[in-house]
Formats: C-alpha cells, structure tokens, sequence
C-alpha cells in the first residue's frame, strides 16, 4: 500500500532556507557579542589612561606660626578668699542676734552677744582683789617709810652712844645694844623693803588676772573679724553655749569680694605659670559673661599622681554676681617657650604608624613628610617639628596620593580660616 492510497499526504523535505537564517542570525549575535566587548576593553584602557594621567585637583593652605599665648582652659571651683568660723570663747546665753543667713556684714559690726554672768562675777571679784593687793601695797609702803624713820633714831642714838663710851661718860654694854637696836631696825627697814615688792608683785599677777577676765568678756560681743556675708547659723536667742567646745561654729562668715579658683595646670605647661599671669573665667550658668582674673600663687612642687601644679586665681567680685562654690571654666593666658607651627587637623594623614602631611612643592608635585604633634587644640595641631612656617600643605589630602605625584592646587584653601578654628 502507498502513501496515497492511505489518504495521507506526505511533506516535503526541509529546504536550506531556514537553516541559514538561523546560522545568519547566529553570527549576527556573535559579531554583535564581539564588538561589544571589544568597546568595552576600549573604554576600559581610555579609563586608566586617564586615571594614570589623571591630576587630581586639590585645595592647599599654609603652615602658620604662632608665638602668641597658649589659650589653656580647665575645670575650676570658686571659694571664698577668707572663711572664718566663728566660736564661742565666753561661756553663757545667747542674749542677742543680730544677723542670720546671707547677711552682708562689716568688720566690727556686732553679730551676736552672749550673756555670761558667772564670768562677769568673776570680773568684778578679781577687781576687787586687786583693790585689796594695792592697799596692802600702801600699807606696805608706808612700814617701810616707819622703818626708815626708826633706821635713823637708832642711827643717831648708836652713835651718841658710842661717842659717850668712848670719853667714858657711858657704858660699853650701852654702847652694844644700841649698836644692836640700829641692827635691828636695818632688818626691818629690809623687811618692809621686800613686804613692799611682794605687794608690786601681787599686784601685777592680779592686774594679768583682771586684764585676762576682761578680754574674755569682751568675747560677749561677737563681732565680724571681716567684710563679708555670714553662710551657715547654728545657735539663737536663748541657746547654751559653752568656751573651747571643740571647735563647733556659731555663724560662719565669707569673704567674697574676691574669690579664688583652684586649677591644676599640666607639667608641659607649668613653665610659663607665675604670679600675674592673665585668666579669663567664664560660668555656664552665665552664658555670655567673662570675668578677668591673675594667677596669685601656685605650689612650687607638683601632685605626683597627677603630675600638675596646684595654681590659685584670684577674681574680683565686687558686684557679687560670682558665688562660692561655682563650676567654673578657667582659660590661662599662657607664654610660649618657642614659637610654633599650626596646620588644621584635616591635613593630617595617619600611615603606617606614623603621622604625616602631604607638601606642595614649587613644581606642584607632591612629597609626604612626617611630622610630630606637640599639642592638639581639636580642629588645629601645632607641631613640634616637620614643618616651616608658610609651607603650603594639602587640606583634606588622600591617602593614595603616591610620592612625587602631579597635582592642581586650589589656593582658596579650606573652608574657614585656620586662626578661628585654633581659637
């Protein structure tokens, strides 16, 4: 049986047609997949041609010297300059007050009074002994003024006497006892001599007695030792109070006209702390206002665990707007040893365990070199060596910057100018 007597026609074989579209289309995408690739290896090597010729743009500023002062600034507490506790040295009643809490105060001016009988008794008890030892002392006088005047009647009579004796109109046992009479009235001239300097000396050691019991009656009228503003009251009217109580205070007084301010300067910079040294003190409590105060003394030996030197600043406060007892920011006005050389922050680049800046030099290539920092203000350094003054420095450099690389520097430099950053 054949095909057409089936009743099925049978398709002719494929031409070449199709098959070389297909191969057509093949090399099409080939080709098209070639060029492709071969531009984008083109681009590529224009790319690192350009990267390889490439000067990159940068901005430069220029090392600054500095000779000014250090503008050292640290943490400070304000005190009083003078303090004073106030105690009892009369025992008795607290009879009167006349200040309290935050009263302004003059020196002299009466604070307290404190009633205290029994030792004024003993004032008018010692007075009155002493009254009796300066009688004693008359009387003692005048026995030596009686024994004088018996000194010399027994003077006159020996020798009357004697005279008599000797012509033989009197006796030598008259002769002797009237030579002992006037022995005798000698010793109580001596006597009443020493009867009178016992009495002198009585009299002194009472008039001390007197003169002590009337200085610590004038302890009942406690006045201020000082100009200043009583900070603490620990008695009133009708309290006990009792002489060398162990130091517990009445009132305690301040003096705050001027202040003082404790820093603690580092060793780096104690070299240039000395009396009169200019400080500014500002409060964070008082936004905007400086007060002008001078370095007064300082220890001469350092805190070894710290390694600072105790300073103390004076402040003016007439006004008393400062208060004892104030968190302050001190700021030192503190002399170079040796000019400096600042550069800002940003042009630093740390490589390789060591710091370093990238220098412009005059054909507008580039060299690193490294530096040493001797003190950092936040957004400027100043440094210790590695740079001359006017040296221009790349700002904000790159790290992959290579030795010797061309660049094209923009002299306007960074954003804000060097000296107000340090500031």
């Amino acid at each position: 049986m054949n095909a057409r007597e089936d009743g099925k026609d049978i398709p002719p074989p494929p031409g070449k047609t199709p098959y070389v579209l297909v191969l057509l289309v093949g090399a099409a995408l080939i080709g098209w997949g070639a060029y492709g690739h071969w531009q984008r290896d083109r681009e590529a090597t224009v790319t690192l041609d350009a990267i390889r010729n490439l000067v990159p743009r940068v901005r430069t500023v220029s090392a600054e010297r500095v000779d000014g002062p250090v503008d050292l600034t640290l943490p400070g507490e304000t005190s009083p300059f003078l303090t004073a506790a106030i105690a009892a040295r009369a025992t008795g009643y607290i009879a009167e007050r006349h200040v309290d809490i935050g009263s302004r105060v003059k020196a002299g001016d009466l604070l307290l009074r404190i009633a205290a009988p029994d030792l004024d008794q003993q004032l008018v008890q010692a007075q009155a002994q002493l009254g009796q030892f300066q009688a004693q002392a008359l009387q003692a006088q005048a026995q030596v003024e009686q024994a004088k005047a018996n000194v010399t009647l027994a003077n006159l009579t020996n020798n009357r006497t004697t005279t008599l004796a000797d012509q033989g109109w009197a006796s030598r046992q008259n002769a002797d006892t009237s030579q002992a009479g006037l022995l005798s009235q000698a010793a109580t001239l001596a006597a009443a001599e020493a009867g009178v300097k016992v009495a002198a000396a009585n009299i002194k050691a009472q008039e001390a007695a007197v003169a002590r019991l009337k200085a610590l009656t004038a302890f009942e009228r406690v006045v201020a030792p000082f100009d200043g503003v009583v900070t603490t009251r620990t008695v009133d009217v009708g309290d006990l109070v009792r002489a060398d109580n162990g130091g517990t205070a009445l009132l305690n007084i301040d003096q705050d006209s001027t202040l003082r301010i404790i820093v603690n300067v580092p060793q780096n910079l104690t070299r240039g702390v000395m009396p009169g040294l200019e400080a500014q003190i500002r409060v964070p409590q008082l936004p905007g206002r400086t007060f002008a105060g001078s370095v007064q003394r300082s220890s001469s030996a350092l805190q070894t665990p710290s390694r600072t030197l105790t300073t103390e600043v004076d402040v003016p406060n007439p006004d008393g707007v400062l208060r004892a007892g104030l968190h302050t920011d001190v700021t030192l006005k503190i002399p170079r040893e040796r000019p400096g050389v600042t550069v800002p922050a940003e042009a630093i680049v740390f490589h390789r365990g060591e710091m370093r800046v990238a220098v412009l030099k005059e054909n507008r290539h580039i060299t690193w070199r490294p530096i040493k920092v001797r003190r950092d203000f936040g957004r400027v350094l100043e440094l210790e060596d590695g740079l001359d003054p006017d040296t221009k420095v790349l700002f904000g450099p790159s790290p992959d910057l290579k030795e010797d690389q061309p660049v094209d520097p923009d002299d306007r430099g960074p954003s804000q100018p060097m000296r107000s950053a340090e500031r």
